[in-house]
């Protein structure tokens, strides 16, 4: 049982309000990651549950015991820093096994405990080498057993896969994914790459300025955004938005006419708003579509192909609007494209940014929230 309250958690710097009352639950066995922009605060929360940052007010439960003023050590959990800090000196067997050393840990447990570590982590060949010559991602591996070493009720990973390159930060992905289902253990990570949030999270929590913008599955964050910011910030490339007129609001759907006199009807909650109003529609580059009859019309800027897939830059109505599209698309820069959206992959955001609700429901989300409550019951039982 590993479990993660917080209650109301706020952080004062000098008189600056870093973190602004965070309530958050973390259950037994999540893989919850915290997302957000640089400064948003996601970090500084970290190190609090961490015991390495104090608490300014509120409460953090570990396993439902109220942890405020208990240190680091005493809490039971293991953090993996951005800086992998190994010592140069020690063999691989040696950083990994330090904090069993330093426990007292007897000789034979302590090495029994690392050739555990490194058999998960594939490890086993490089006990003997030291630091110095190891890769970016096997010294990052090493970071990682030194806190399985411990048997944490949870682990905390501060940005982690920051210091690699591309192609190690995909591998250290895949592998992260694969410990925590190894280890079927709680995992709390910190990172400001919303793709490494929605490949590896259970859960995301969104955070901008200090408090909690959105918590919820990869698919709900993608599918049903609470708000402009967490629809801009999820997905990669970015949501493009337009302004719009509403045309006619209903509680089954609004009909908004878009720059150039195309309208539709987007299948949201309308009973807020009114004729004329002004909302903001988003759609993601990859619900666009080409369409020789549709109602956007604009010329292409730039082109970037990625084999399978092509993005298309377009200069529309002041705007520039990404899509992406077929690989073998055969379109160059400066042609006129036309193109359009099924209504029921748009959203519709008020003047406050808050999204009005969607009423199609996407089915990968619904069977999300079936899986969730299961395993919410079972664990109750």
């Amino acid at each position: 049982m590993a479990t993660l309250e917080l209650n109301n958690i706020v952080k004062d710097f000098a008189g600056t309000q870093v973190i602004k009352g965070v309530d958050l639950e973390v259950k037994d066995r999540e893989f919850v990651v915290f997302v957000g922009p640089s400064g948003c605060g996601k970090s500084t929360l970290l190190r609090m549950i961490a015991g390495l940052e104090s608490v300014s007010s509120g409460d953090i439960l570990i396993d439902g015991q109220r942890m405020n003023e208990v240190g680091p050590a005493e809490r039971g959990l293991s953090m993996v820093f951005q800086s992998y800090a190994l010592y140069p000196h020690m063999t691989v067997e040696d950083n990994m096994g330090f904090s069993l050393r330093l426990a007292k840990v007897p000789k034979a447990e302590r090495r029994e405990k690392v050739l555990e570590a490194a058999r998960i982590l594939q490890l086993e060949n490089l006990l003997e080498r030291k630091p110095k010559a190891l890769s970016g991602g096997q010294r990052q591996r090493v970071a990682i057993g030194r806190a399985i070493v411990r048997n944490p009720s949870i682990f905390l990973f501060d940005e982690p896969l920051s210091n690699l390159d591309a192609a190690l930060r995909v591998q250290m992905r895949i592998e992260l994914a694969r410990l925590h289902e190894e280890l079927d253990a709680t995992m709390i990570y910190v990172t400001h790459d919303q793709i490494e949030a929605m490949t590896m999270a259970d859960k995301i929590v969104v955070l901008q300025g200090g408090i909690v913008e959105q918590v919820g599955s990869p698919m709900e964050l993608y599918h049903h955004p609470r708000n402009r910011f967490v629809a801009g910030f999820i997905g990669s490339p970015k949501m493009n938005f337009i302004d719009v007129e509403v045309r006619e609001a209903r509680g089954e759907g609004v009909s908004v006419r878009l720059p150039g006199g195309g309208e539709y009807s987007v299948p949201v909650d309308g009973s807020g708003c009114q004729a004329g109003d002004t909302l903001s529609l988003g759609i993601r580059p990859e619900h666009l579509t080409l369409d020789d009859n549709g109602p956007l019309e604009g010329d292409i800027t730039v082109i970037e192909r990625l084999g399978g897939v092509t993005s298309l830059y377009v200069q529309c109505h002041g705007e520039e609007w990404i899509l992406v599209t077929d690989g073998e698309v055969s379109h160059r820069v400066r042609d006129n494209v036309r193109f359009g959206f099924a209504p029921a992959r748009a959203h519709l955001f008020a003047e406050d940014g808050l999204a009005l609700t969607h009423l199609e429901r996407h089915p990968l989300v619904d069977v999300e929230r079936r899986q969730n409550r299961a395993s919410t019951a079972a664990d109750a039982s």
